[in-house]
């Protein structure tokens, strides 16, 4: 099996939900809404609306907000990329793979601006071989076609294997697996009870990198 590993960006690489709760109580403030708003708006993306625009109808609705909807999740992009971060181990695990022989991508779906300015702002464009966005290739994991994008541009082809590395079920682990790839779960438990065909689950990405490193 080839050297390839292919990661998710959100909630693997970067931790998205502490960057929310940041995100939240600076939206909360804006507008004036109080406390409870912030621990309102933590419930609601967590209840899974991970489509923003889905996301910000029901916020608009709830605080009466005189923004459209488009406006609102426009400035969610715009400051999203600020906010978040890459550990340094993080980077340095991503470093050392490298050095080992491993090609290394993220996978990610979301819309281009926010996706891309997280890459570029977190350091994580040059600490990987290359990405592939669905927001820029226009194919949405599950769908195989972005993994195979991903590894064309890594020089690679599904066909000799590889590894998906991520946090969600269905769009990471299902979709690797339906591209032929090895899976290791990010477990964040935000999939309580579910059954999964992960190939291993750890609850921290760097976890998944030592695993990496033991294949022979």
């Amino acid at each position: 099996m080839q050297r390839l590993a292919l990661f998710d960006l959100d909630n693997t690489l970067i931790n998205l939900d502490e960057a929310f709760q940041v995100w939240a109580g600076e939206f909360a403030k804006k507008h004036d809404l109080g406390g409870e708003a912030v621990d309102w708006l933590i419930a609601l993306d967590r209840a899974g609306y991970p489509h923003r625009e889905a996301f910000f109808t029901k916020v608009r609705d709830r605080f009466t907000l005189p923004e459209s909807v488009d406006d609102l999740w426009s400035r969610y992009r715009q400051r999203m990329p600020y906010l978040v971060r890459c550990r340094p181990e993080v980077m340095d695990g991503l470093s050392r793979l490298r050095a080992s022989g491993w090609k290394v991508a993220i996978v990610t779906n979301g819309t281009a601006d926010n996706q891309l300015g997280k890459i570029q702002r977190t350091g994580l464009a040059e600490a990987v071989d290359a990405y592939a966005l669905s927001g820029v290739d226009g194919i949405r994991k599950p769908d195989i076609g972005l993994f195979e994008v991903a590894a064309k541009r890594c020089g690679a082809v599904l066909a000799d294997g590889g590894w998906m590395i991520g946090d969600h079920l269905v769009a990471d682990i299902g979709g690797g697996r339906a591209a032929g790839l090895r899976t290791i779960w990010v477990d964040r438990q935000t999939w309580p009870n579910q059954e999964h065909e992960a190939d291993h689950v750890v609850t921290d990405v760097l976890q998944a990198m030592e695993i990496l490193h033991a294949v022979r």
